[in-house]
């Protein structure tokens, strides 16, 4: 199958091409598959959206629930991810309920207005840069009275803990060796500067920004919330650790210090992290945002 960079990384570099941390995502995802399911409250006959589809667990999951009367749109950048789902698909036994469209959020092109029972979202709008234009395009494609729910990542924490440890240094006020190592890792997986922030589709937005384009779009009913996690990084293998990345836009440690360190980078880092790694001791921190909704009924 032809590879794409939201393939190579929701197939392979999201888990570091392991078995066991491949599953350990994936029961993460199963629980956030049924929160945004259970936000739409589907039912046989009812006709979904899924936008940024990816591997279609979340149209897997809501054929099951709802059986065979639902039908489900699966939207998509990524032309080899729509492949692979539909092969899915097929081998679930499920392709007759299912159609594939490939389109970007801000345009999704080939769904009719007021068409759509409910529209779903997991982990998608987070990488579209005009998040307003997507939320209208939802609201449009909506029947009178339809459901939104979404959950999506924030990653403004990360990219502004990148952006403190480059002022901490630039103002030489670092007494600790290891932060400019420790610096051009994150840098080089979330923005380091306000303007990078600010042009940045996965740092330039909050949760409360999310329910404010919802709102302005003219969604009602809304309700939000921000789950924060912070648990113990459950990967203790060093080249796992090293070949995962945190989204598809970034590279995995490993790709970083083999391009960004010098070996005596390289070793320094290694000497501080990967005994910590191998201990559990290091710590790894979720931010997911839940928004549902609905679009207005037609006035009487």
């Amino acid at each position: 199958m032809l590879s794409d960079e939201w393939s190579a990384w929701l197939l392979n570099r999201r888990h570091g091409g392991d078995a066991a941390q491949a599953a350990r995502v994936r029961a993460a995802v199963d629980g956030y598959v049924e929160r945004v399911l259970d936000g739409v409250a589907l039912a046989p006959g009812m006709v979904m959206a899924d936008i940024g589809s990816g591997e279609g667990v979340v149209a897997w999951r809501a054929i099951e629930r709802a059986g065979p009367g639902l039908r489900v749109v699966l939207t998509d950048i990524s032309a080899p991810l729509l492949d692979h789902a539909r092969g899915r698909a097929a081998a679930l036994g499920v392709a007759a309920q299912c159609r594939f469209v490939q389109c970007g959020a801000e345009r999704l092109e080939g769904l009719e207005s007021a068409s759509l029972d409910a529209v779903t979202s997991r982990s998608a709008l987070a990488y579209v840069a005009d998040k307003p234009v997507a939320m209208a395009e939802m609201l449009r494609v909506l029947k009178p009275g339809g459901r939104i729910s979404l959950a999506e990542p924030v990653f403004r924490d990360e990219a502004q803990a990148a952006c403190a440890m480059r002022v901490l240094l630039e103002r030489g006020g670092a007494r600790d060796a290891l932060l400019p190592l420790l610096h051009k890792w994150k840098a080089a997986q979330f923005p380091d500067t306000e303007a990078a922030m600010a042009a940045s589709p996965l740092a330039s937005y909050s949760e409360r920004d999310l329910l404010r384009f919802a709102q302005q779009a003219g969604f009602i009913g809304l309700h939000l919330e921000l789950h924060m996690d912070v648990r113990p990084n459950e990967t203790t293998n060093w080249a796992v650790f090293c070949a995962a990345a945190p989204h598809p836009w970034a590279p995995g440690l490993e790709e970083i210090l083999a391009t960004r360190f010098t070996p005596q980078e390289r070793a320094t880092l290694e000497a501080a992290l990967r005994p910590e790694v191998e201990a559990g001791r290091l710590t790894t921190a979720s931010r997911m945002v839940f928004l549902n909704a609905r679009k207005p009924d037609i006035p009487a």
